[in-house]
């Protein structure tokens, strides 16, 4: 099983990529029963349970690191893992927190070929809307997660 899993709050335009190439993933088909597509939202936890039993996790999520919006980051999971730290509040218990707890939890129920894909967002403000160079990346990442999905499919049946 592969789990693609789109992390970000639609609500705040450019953090919304994850849950918006999801989307786009189900309107190209690309749900089978080798697939599993999920929209965790800003929920960390739902990362964590979903990957658990899959070989292959893919990851996507919206960065800010001063690069120029649109920007498509891959990374392997394992680079970006970290303990989880508690904060004040509901958003702290992320994705990442989630890769390093679930391989802890899980052990080898967990996904060790993990790839996250980030988008280097512009406009994090409210709306439900994508930036432009956002929404152009958003398409380039989901063409990459079918390839991506392609090659380990191809991988199995070899």
């Amino acid at each position: 099983m592969i789990a693609v899993i789109g992390c970000g709050n639609p609500n705040r335009q450019d953090d919304g990529i994850g849950p918006a190439i999801i989307n786009r993933l189900r309107a190209r088909g690309q749900v089978s029963d080798s697939v599993r597509l999920l929209d965790a939202g800003t929920d960390g936890m739902a990362v964590m349970f979903a990957a658990r039993g899959c070989r292959t996790l893919i990851l996507i999520d919206a960065v800010r690191s001063q690069g120029e919006p649109g920007a498509i980051f891959e990374v392997p999971g394992s680079e970006l893992e970290r303990p989880y730290a508690a904060g004040l509040n509901l958003h702290d218990f992320r994705w990442d927190a989630a890769l390093y707890a679930g391989r802890q939890i899980f052990r080898d129920s967990f996904p060790t070929d993990i790839v996250v894909l980030l988008v280097e967002a512009r406009d994090l403000g409210l709306g439900t809307t994508l930036s432009p160079p956002v929404d152009v990346a958003a398409d380039a990442v989901a063409t990459r997660i079918i390839a991506l999905v392609a090659d380990r499919c191809a991988i199995i049946r070899d």
